[in-house]
């Protein structure tokens, strides 16, 4: 007998959805994506095309929600449910003055600050390739009008907010030659 739960089917869902996306975004490079197309993965276990190591993908799901990123530089993208956070995390993933600025955020606010900081964390470590094997609290993000700005560079960040509920962001390579 084998039982699956509500969770592993809406789990199975959201990965076949943002292998969709992913599909879809590869047309635009003349790529048919399909279950039989060759993927490798790096030392972290970062997919990669085996046939097209010049396209960069990344993809994220979870709790209703997926998302994918597809380009010709070095790319990562999370999305997360805004929910309520473990706290046990804060000291293992934020800088001491990451924690500071969390510190002062009112806690009607804190879920939203702690996903915010954690997707963009996210995003970086899946554009370099390395997961959770990378300390988090080691890429710094701290508030900036109305955004974050960051201790990292050779990357742009892109956050988005979707009805209140989401986060979504986005970390990509900056291409050298477009720096002038």
């Amino acid at each position: 007998m084998m039982l699956i739960s509500l969770a592993d089917i809406e789990r199975k869902a959201q990965h076949t959805h943002a292998h969709r996306l992913l599909r879809e975004c590869l047309r635009h490079y003349g790529i048919n994506y399909t279950e039989s197309t060759p993927v490798v993965r790096g030392r972290y276990g970062k997919p990669m095309l085996e046939e097209h190591p010049e396209i960069h993908f990344n993809l994220s799901h979870g709790d209703s929600i997926a998302a994918c990123i597809v380009g010709d530089r070095k790319c990562g993208i999370d999305c997360e449910k805004i929910r309520e956070f473990r706290p046990n995390i804060l000291k293992r993933v934020l800088s001491e003055q990451e924690q500071e600025y969390f510190g002062g955020v009112p806690d009607d606010e804190k879920n939203a600050a702690f996903f915010r900081l954690w997707t963009l964390k996210e995003a970086y470590i899946k554009a370099i390739g390395m997961g959770l094997s990378f300390p988090m609290n080691k890429a710094e993000f701290l508030p900036s009008g109305d955004g974050f700005s960051t201790c990292v560079e050779g990357y742009e960040f892109r956050q988005y907010i979707i009805r209140g509920e989401f986060v979504v962001s986005v970390c990509t390579a900056i291409d050298e030659s477009e720096k002038l």
